[in-house]
């Protein structure tokens, strides 16, 4: 579900892309773009615990795991939290 930019795919968030310039972990406006949504969305289902993706908060940071995103990318199922029981990400 790579964000769509003039009706062409961002290459900055393609799977192709994340997974060969991302370390073990991403940001979470990064890993939101990928999904489709907005930061300020992202951080409200990182808070809820509805973020679909596995996050890891270390000290004041938030992360996101770059398999867990490449996984939701790849299959559309979100896999983590409380994101089974409902959000999807949009387009």
């Amino acid at each position: 579900m790579p964000t769509e930019i003039d009706g062409t795919l961002s290459p900055r968030y393609s799977p192709t892309y994340i997974s060969a310039t991302w370390d073990g972990t991403g940001s979470v406006e990064d890993a939101s773009r990928a999904l489709g949504f907005s930061r300020a969305k992202g951080y409200e289902l990182v808070r809820s615990g509805r973020f679909p993706c596995r996050v890891l908060r270390i000290g004041r940071k938030t992360r996101v795991v770059t398999a867990s995103l490449l996984r939701v990318l790849e299959s559309g199922n979100p896999e983590y939290n409380d994101a089974r029981s409902g959000c999807h990400p949009t387009h």
